[in-house]
């Protein structure tokens, strides 16, 4: 159980303080490390309702947290000191990019911080790596897992992308602000957001409406991280002018897309013949991403009929092509969600139910 601190307004001055973020060892491999923060705004979100955010740290890496005004000081082993304090820093610029800090962001971090080479990613640390990041017109966004990190940077030093893993690891929402980023820089001329029109063996002739209609439900998500990402006005305006187009994948037959950003979702529901005519639309100044789940395959024929699979077996290794894995670690939804779909995975069938 995490030892109980005080709450930053009730809190006793502690003497000896050592200040702004560097640990001093004590004896049997213990430190103290004190770190001060200028923005007394945020502190009440830093720290979140009755503390949760600072609880949370100390149950996780196993440390004694205090808080006296802009102060917090951080006490125990050597290493989980460190992964604090860096931890504190990454939830201190999130709130000031205008980030949300909740417990799954404290989580991600706390995942991040395992790694010594993230400490410049996650706090802007000086002489440490830029902070990684993508700016849209609505908000900033930051990676939450060490894939995403991995990813985002494959977004914008790579022609191709493949992006595979789970539901909820951020594959198509970071993608689609990566290319809203891109479409606002004047990078690209063009958003092309495209899936195949296949969900668990229908089919677009037995389903009602026009096809527009008939195409829409199936477009949703990629709706929605546009909205997510761009103020809706905006979004209606380029919808209109063809700056973006939301479309299936047979819509790209006989196609270049050049100047544009190119995201292909679902991809694992695409045969080899889909996604061999797919990547084969790339044109001048492009990037295409493709995402998908290869083990969640809804064509008749399974997994072995993906074009997914088959064309991350041909291509990965290729020069100018990235292939980025995510896993159930990656998941970054509500944390239930990734020891759902842990369950899933674990079970072949449920012929024992």
């Amino acid at each position: 159980m995490a030892r109980k601190f005080p709450r930053a307004d009730e809190a006793h001055h502690r003497p000896e303080q050592h200040r702004l973020g560097q640990p001093r060892a004590g004896h049997m491999g213990r430190a103290r490390v004190e770190v001060e923060f200028d923005e007394q705004t945020v502190l009440g979100a830093l720290f979140g309702q009755f503390d949760t955010n600072l609880v949370l740290l100390e149950n996780r890496l196993g440390v004694f947290i205090s808080a006296r005004g802009n102060r917090v000081v951080i006490e125990g082993p050597d290493d989980p000191v460190a992964r604090a304090r860096d931890v504190l820093k990454g939830m201190h610029q999130r709130l000031l990019l205008g980030q949300e800090v909740d417990s799954g962001a404290v989580d991600s971090l706390i995942a991040m911080s395992v790694e010594p080479t993230l400490e410049g990613i996650i706090t802007g640390a000086p002489g440490g790596a830029p902070p990684i990041m993508i700016r849209t017109r609505k908000k900033t966004i930051v990676p939450r897992s060490a894939t995403q990190i991995d990813y985002m940077r494959a977004l914008v030093s790579h022609d191709v992308i493949f992006a595979l893993g789970p539901a909820g690891t951020g594959k198509t929402y970071l993608a689609v602000a990566q290319a809203v980023a891109q479409l606002i820089s004047g990078s690209v001329q063009r958003l092309i957001l495209s899936r195949p029109a296949v969900e668990a063996g229908e089919r677009l002739g037995f389903l009602p409406g026009d096809m527009k209609e008939k195409v829409d439900p199936y477009l949703r998500p990629l709706y929605d991280a546009l909205y997510d990402c761009m103020p809706p006005e905006q979004v209606e305006r380029r919808l209109a002018s063809a700056e973006i187009e939301i479309a299936p994948i047979a819509f790209m037959r006989g196609r270049t897309l050049a100047d544009a950003f190119v995201i292909l979702d679902e991809a694992q529901n695409t045969t080899p013949a889909q996604m061999k005519m797919f990547l084969t639309r790339f044109g001048q100044n492009s990037r295409m991403v493709i995402c998908g789940d290869p083990k969640q395959v809804d064509l008749p024929g399974g997994v072995s009929a993906s074009g997914l699979n088959d064309a991350v077996k041909r291509l990965e290794g290729v020069e100018g092509i990235a292939t980025v894995r995510f896993n159930t670690a990656d998941v970054v939804r509500h944390p239930i969600v990734g020891r759902i779909v842990e369950a899933y995975e674990g079970k072949n069938d449920g012929s024992d139910v």
